[in-house]
């Protein structure tokens, strides 16, 4: 089942990537931890539901003893989420989402070289068929060449808009490569973040916390980093952040909802193939750059078409072996 939970998951995420652009005003300098607070606060909400649940009837010690060893994982993920909120001010959601979510294959080669030091990488082999790895190959060169397109017709774009007298052209692009470095930043935590989910869930070498104490964990820490953002903002606004508020309710709810979403599938991915799961799940962001060629209009070019179906090919290919594993 780890295919069809990393499937749901990347669908998901990438529609919590078209709420989050479109929650995203260039306008406005607090954005970004305005949608942290709404993600908090989801996050938050869904963790308390699910405390009845756990596996390990986590009591407040028991809280706090496993959230500090989930915390490698947990923060490096707020880190990069909320990097990423901030990266959507400033460049198009087809630009963005492919640069960081190259982090699904970084974190795969971390998560390699661990099994490899802690001598389970003959293990992993016996897991695994010839077409899973040709199928992640596929979509970890699919997903690396998106990005590298991306950040190529990124460039051009800025150079074709240095002369143009629009204001909005020249907000949009002021950053020049310097806003790259949100996304690239987002990568390099989301690594973290997802190479230490496939060790701590992993069923041998993990710390033996259960799917839903993870959803639990991670919700609680997000919902802490959601109130901070939220003093945070009354502090430096002198007024309280009211997220209910109008259009906020509806773009970052959204965005929020489809994020948790795809959090419950992809915890359950992680813990049964970490080392396919993790750039498959990366791979939602051709679900981002499809989104904002249908909504949000972002023009596509035929290298990023090809770059998509390359690993829409990968995916194909991974569903393939998993139907014959199944068989």
């Amino acid at each position: 089942m780890w295919f069809v939970f990393a499937l749901i998951c990347l669908l998901g995420w990438g529609f919590a990537d078209l709420f989050y652009k479109k929650s995203s005003d260039e306008s406005d300098r607090y954005s970004h931890l305005k949608i942290a607070v709404w993600v908090g606060l989801v996050m938050g909400v869904c963790a308390l539901a699910m405390l009845p649940f756990s596996e390990t009837g986590l009591s407040p010690k028991g809280i706090l003893i496993n959230a500090a060893k989930y915390a490698p994982a947990s923060l490096g993920y707020i880190v990069s989420m909320v990097i990423g909120y901030a990266g959507l001010r400033y460049l198009e959601l087809s630009i963005v989402s492919p640069v960081q979510n190259a982090s699904g294959a970084l974190s795969m080669i971390a998560m390699l070289v661990y099994f490899t030091v802690t001598g389970r990488i003959a293990s992993i082999g016996e897991e695994y068929s010839a077409l899973d790895f040709i199928g992640t190959a596929i979509i970890v060169c699919g997903v690396v060449a998106l990005a590298v397109v991306e950040q190529r017709l990124g460039r051009e774009e800025r150079r074709r808009l240095q002369g143009a007298a629009e204001k909005t052209a020249e907000r949009k692009y002021r950053f020049g490569a310097l806003a790259l470095l949100f996304p690239l930043l987002y990568c390099l935590f989301d690594t973290v973040g997802t190479a230490a989910d496939g060790i701590i869930l992993d069923e041998e070498t993990g710390l033996g916390l259960g799917e839903i104490d993870v959803l639990i964990l991670y919700g609680l820490t997000f919902l802490l980093a959601g109130i901070a953002a939220w003093i945070f903002l009354w502090i430096k606004t002198k007024k309280p952040y009211n997220p209910f508020a109008g259009r906020e309710l509806v773009t970052k709810g959204a965005a929020a909802l489809c994020e948790e979403f795809g959090q419950v599938f992809y915890v359950y991915a992680m813990a049964r193939r970490p080392v396919l799961a993790a750039p498959m799940v990366a791979s939602y962001c051709v679900v981002s750059v499809i989104l904002s060629r249908l909504i949000l209009k972002e023009k596509l070019k035929a290298q990023q078409y090809a770059c998509v179906a390359a690993v829409v090919a990968g995916i194909v290919m991974l569903g393939i072996s998993e139907g014959l594993g199944e068989a």
